[in-house]
């Protein structure tokens, strides 16, 4: 049984695309589940995300058999209707919401309902129920009142989680955390396994590179079997966006990024790669309609107001780029074209949103949600100069423009928190760098990766070189994990939460250092960090860490 033409019609065009998105019920009509013979069909989880003061986005997704070569998650093609649940508390004795909505085999049989009429600034729990199937239990948040008083926030950010270089162990300390809310930045998935660094547990038969929905549906069940990823979902509402591995390494607007074959560098064949990347991803996290994708277009770039305190903006710098200039996003030594001032990285209509949103919002802290490196990075601690094209080092009028009209507009707090690198930075971000005297206008703090890279190590000769080159970079560390960010109306405090290893699970976490910025002060400083670890050996590595375009 399928969902009819005619049953859609009922609903007019915008009901028909909240049931075909998973955000809603067809009415009346109920969709019986299989039988969950032996099966458990919420393998991957659920989630949250996206809170607003009245309500947020459930997730989860119908997946008994989640490595099925198919990619279908072992579940037929009929409809199925999935309800939930929203308590006040974890037993369910005081329910405040209950709905349904439809998982269909053209989302893989995930849903995606908005739940409303909740109260402001308040936790609750939520569970789904697919025949006689029910889900594990999720807690959630509803966002503040804009304008309304808030002494504090608390959130956690994280990116990049390639699988075959570590376990996820950050996610189970960062569940234990209290937060308020959890930005990811990017690289949830890896497109292509990369190398193997963890030990005793064997990666599922998937193929070396995604390419097709099939593909890429896999490689989010790859990532959702690991437990940690799971509880951390389950435990706060999350504002995710995308970076490269998402869909290729260092894909740039229409351009592929560099492909191995040239059937792959078509633009044709890119955006069907991309279409499928984007339903992936749709399929896999807590958005909402808004961004369902449209073929090879998705709309992710947003912004979240947290009462008086903050405002959060999440930033695409992905889909409306120019191409990288000198190479595809590499060190280089002499690039002129990184001034050109037609290249952007996010595209003029979404700057001028961006430029807009900071410069009329009332809110305290100005948080952006970044993907690469936006402080001038240069990586020669020489005369010369050695710069990544990739990052916003490689879109230098795009960033003169934000920064620019950021401090001609008194945009005081202006705070980037940034992925991709796989270290942990704390930076002074200048106005412009065309002379030393350019006045620091915000500051980035940017986390390393949960697992990608290995398992690290404090300091290595990247970070010397930075720090050595570069007088805004504060701090270094080379290490996994993510960061933790308090606010309050005096000050935006970063602890840098660091695990010794990834390629074992039970690694410990600790703070290996805090940075904090304070209200008015454009820049950062140093809060707190104990004595480095002695090194008692070096061993010699070979990374690709050192490059701004990590994998």
């Amino acid at each position: 049984m399928t969902l009819s033409r005619r049953q859609l019609l009922r609903f007019g065009a915008a009901g028909s695309a909240a049931v075909l998105a998973g955000a809603a019920a067809a009415s009346s009509c109920r969709f019986r589940a299989p039988h969950w013979v032996g099966g458990d069909p919420f393998t991957l989880g659920v989630a949250s995300g996206d809170p607003m003061p009245d309500g947020v986005v459930l997730w989860t997704r119908l997946a008994p058999d989640p490595f099925d070569p198919d990619g279908l998650g072992g579940m037929p093609l009929a409809p199925v209707t999935v309800e939930y649940e929203v308590a006040h508390d974890e037993g369910f004795r005081d329910v405040v919401a209950r709905g349904s909505a439809v998982a269909t085999h053209e989302l893989a049989h995930s849903v995606h309902p908005k739940v409303n009429g909740l109260e402001p600034d308040r936790w609750y729990f939520y569970r789904f129920r697919a025949g006689t199937a029910v889900s594990p239990i999720g807690r959630t948040r509803t966002a503040p009142r804009p304008g309304t008083a808030l002494a504090r926030m608390r959130f956690a950010f994280a990116s990049c989680q390639s699988w075959g270089y570590g376990y996820f162990t950050a996610y189970e300390h960062m569940a234990a955390e209290d937060l308020d809310l959890v930005v990811h930045l990017g690289d949830y998935i890896y497109e292509s396994a990369w190398v193997e660094g963890r030990q005793g547990n064997t990666q599922p038969d998937l193929p070396d590179e995604a390419f097709d929905l099939r593909d890429y549906r896999l490689r989010y069940a790859q990532a959702k079997a690991e437990a940690p990823l799971r509880t951390a979902h389950a435990a706060f509402p999350w504002l995710v966006t995308m970076d490269d591995h998402e869909v290729h390494d260092n894909w740039a607007g229409n351009y592929n990024g560099p492909a191995f074959d040239i059937v792959h560098r078509l633009p044709g064949m890119f955006r069907q790669r991309r279409a499928a990347a984007f339903q992936a991803l749709y399929e896999h996290q807590p958005l909402r309609i808004a961004q369902m994708p449209s073929g090879p277009n998705m709309l992710l770039h947003r912004r979240y107001a947290f009462g008086d305190l903050a405002e959060i903006t999440m930033l695409d710098t992905r889909q409306y780029r120019s191409r990288q200039v000198c190479g595809d996003g590499n060190l280089v030594a002499s690039c002129p074209e990184r001034y050109d001032p037609d290249r952007t990285i996010l595209g003029a209509q979404q700057r001028d949103w961006l430029i807009n949103g900071l410069t009329s919002s009332p809110a305290r802290w100005q948080i952006l949600g970044n993907q690469v490196s936006m402080a001038h990075s240069d990586y020669d601690p020489g005369p010369g100069e050695s710069m990544g094209t990739d990052g916003w080092d490689g879109y230098v009028a795009d960033r003169n423009r934000l920064l620019g009209a950021a401090s001609a507009r008194g945009v005081d707090n202006l705070v980037v928190v940034t992925g991709d690198r796989h270290h942990n930075y704390a930076a002074d971000l200048r106005r412009d760098y065309s002379t030393a005297d350019s006045p620091v206008v915000a500051t980035e703090f940017t986390g390393t990766s949960i697992s990608s890279g290995g398992d690290g190590e404090d300091m290595n000769a990247t970070g010397s070189d930075l720090l050595a080159a570069n007088p805004d970079y504060k701090f270094f560390n080379c290490q996994r994990g993510y960061v933790r960010v308090e606010l309050d109306h005096r000050l935006c405090q970063a602890g840098f939460r660091v695990v010794p290893y990834v390629h074992r699970p039970g690694a410990p976490i600790s703070t290996r250092a805090e940075y904090v910025v304070r209200d008015g002060i454009p820049g950062t400083v140093e809060a707190w960090r104990p004595e480095p670890p002695v090194t008692l050996t070096v061993k010699p590595t070979i990374s690709n860490d050192a490059l701004p375009s990590n994998h």
